[in-house]
């Protein structure tokens, strides 16, 4: 089969454009059955995407033709997948069940993740029997994750969706990654520095804002403890750089490492992920790690046209390449679920916010939306009047676990019921025939009907995906976390572009330097800085003085 050019996804894209979703699920009472995906008590439904029973096939070859497939292989084989790099992106490894050997640049890394977990248990062990004490003999009973980006995003969505009241072993946790002081402040307000330990996660160790934090936290301890009491017992830190973790005060046994190989947004799964393991407890950490390492094992073996990360993947990049959408809603419905856009923001926009193919040429054509959302049903009184009465189209994915963790079953049947429901609105809209026959009914009547009908109209023919999930607990939430990833990584090579590094990211904080030494020392500028950083710079100035 000749692989379908971008002429003829083009030329399917306008052949579908002429029907109403309606009338594409008309058309074929089979739809939902075609075009909904079922794996390990998960159903993903794509039916109601802009969608024909040929489009998720013609993605795949297009896909198969970019060499998708060879793509996953060499990820997981711990190829340099990250070219401008030149790094293997091995976070798969970390959640490997087995010990089977895997190579990076001629050596296996299994054990090195293995003695890693060793140390993070015995640590989680001591956190949490209340053996890990302080400078004063106290025991550690709060710990506070000092990191910013992945290092805080993963491990303080995994925290607040899987947080249990009922577990009476689980310390305090914390996290803290802006640099403004008020974050860290509000976060040890109230906490006693002789019973709280920090985790300063960086792999570099020169993080601007995870070392001021850090920096902060010691003057709070010294101004508890005095000049003469060491603060080391209330450090841990995950970097690659031990030599400057030494040199902050923190022992070579308190220092898990953070190899090159772990992106940031990927890092929960490593000793980044130490506050999750001390907060759920070892076994429930090794829960989160299966459920990942079993979507690992759908992604790796399962056909692109029932790949649940590689049909999502395809939806997205059809969505933002062919269909131009600018926008991407994800809309939870669970509470516990809160943090998961946030998460998934830096997941994809750092992923795939790129401009530029992976040999360096200009992409032809947009890459990935812009990604938000926020929980339902709460979400339904603030964007849902825009998603339904707006003047553009963006596709939601509806994320549901199915069955509640709690005994307040009628609330969860209304919760999952209002997903149902605003996912059949995008869909079937209300036309005004339908609203001024039920104006009428009521008596309104004359110039304040036709009025009335118009403020009432949703137009519908709305896309959307609806993600089913059996339970939310740590293993499904493994999954459903190692699900995003993959997808993320289907659509870079969509896309074709290297979804493994973030060289904008740097920009902003290589610029921070001298604007702060402005600030501070009243530093000079460089020559080339522009006006209207020079005067933002003048006027705080002003006022500081």
């Amino acid at each position: 089969m000749i692989p379908p050019s971008a002429a003829d996804l083009a030329d399917h894209r306008r052949a579908l454009a002429g029907t109403p979703l309606v009338g594409l699920f008309a058309r074929d009472p089979q739809r939902f059955e075609r075009l909904s995906f079922a794996w390990d008590d998960w159903l993903v439904d794509v039916s109601k995407e802009r969608l024909g029973a040929e489009t998720l096939p013609l993605i795949a070859a297009h896909a198969r033709s970019l060499g998708l497939e060879g793509w996953i292989a060499a990820l997981f084989a711990g190829e340099k997948v990250n070219l401008s790099e030149r790094r293997s992106a091995l976070h798969t490894a970390l959640r490997q069940q087995g010990d089977a050997p895997l190579n990076v640049d001629g050596r296996d890394i299994v054990p090195q993740i293995r003695e890693a977990q060793a140390r993070m248990k015995t640590l989680v062990g001591a956190l949490r029997a209340g053996k890990r004490r302080g400078a004063t003999g106290r025991p550690i009973r709060a710990v506070v994750n000092l990191g910013i980006g992945g290092s805080d995003l993963g491990p303080r969505f995994v925290c607040d969706a899987l947080a249990s009241p009922a577990d009476a072993t689980a310390l305090h946790t914390a996290f803290v990654s802006n640099i403004d002081p008020e974050h860290l402040t509000r976060a040890l307000a109230p906490l006693d520095p002789a019973t709280t330990l920090f985790v300063v996660t960086s792999k570099t160790f020169t993080t601007q804002e995870t070392l001021a934090n850090g920096a902060a936290a010691k003057a709070w301890l010294a101004a508890a403890f005095g000049p003469r009491v060491s603060p080391g017992p209330h450090f841990v830190a995950v970097t690659g750089n031990a030599a400057a973790s030494r040199a902050f005060g923190v022992g070579d046994d308190d220092t898990l490492p953070l190899w090159e190989w772990v992106g940031g947004r990927y890092s929960l799964w490593s000793a980044a992920g130490l506050t999750i393991a001390v907060q759920l407890g070892w076994a429930e950490y090794g829960e989160l790690l299966a459920g990942a390492a079993a979507m690992d094992a759908h992604f790796r073996t399962v056909p692109l046209e029932r790949n649940l990360p590689a049909v999502l993947g395809f939806v997205g990049w059809w969505n933002a390449r062919h269909l131009g959408h600018p926008d991407r809603v994800v809309v939870p419905y669970a509470q516990a679920l809160e943090l998961l856009p946030s998460f998934l923001q830096q997941l994809v926009l750092e992923s795939n916010g790129k401009r530029v193919t992976r040999d360096g040429a200009q992409v032809d054509g947009p890459t990935t939306a812009a990604l938000w959302g926020a929980t339902g049903s709460n979400s339904q009184h603030a964007f849902f009047q825009w998603l339904h009465q707006g003047t553009r189209e963006a596709p939601v994915e509806f994320i549901v676990p199915v069955r509640a963790s709690h005994p307040r079953a009628q609330q969860q049947a209304l919760l999952v019921a209002n997903a149902f429901a605003q996912s059949q609105a995008l869909l079937e809209g209300r036309s005004a025939e339908a609203v001024r026959a039920e104006l009428s009914r009521q008596g309104v009547a004359g110039a304040d009907l036709e009025a009335a009908v118009a403020a009432r109209v949703c137009p519908g023919n709305r896309a959307s995906t609806t993600l089913l999930l059996p339970e939310l607990n740590a293993r499904r939430l493994g999954q459903l976390i190692a699900l995003y990833e993959h997808r993320t990584f289907v659509e870079s090579v969509l896309f074709g572009i290297n979804p493994f590094d973030q060289y904008g990211v740097e920009l902003g904080k290589s610029l921070a330097a001298p604007i702060a030494a402005a600030l501070i020392d009243g530093a000079p500028l460089p020559a080339m800085t522009d006006a209207s950083t020079r005067g933002l710079i003048a006027h705080v100035r002003a006022l500081s003085s």
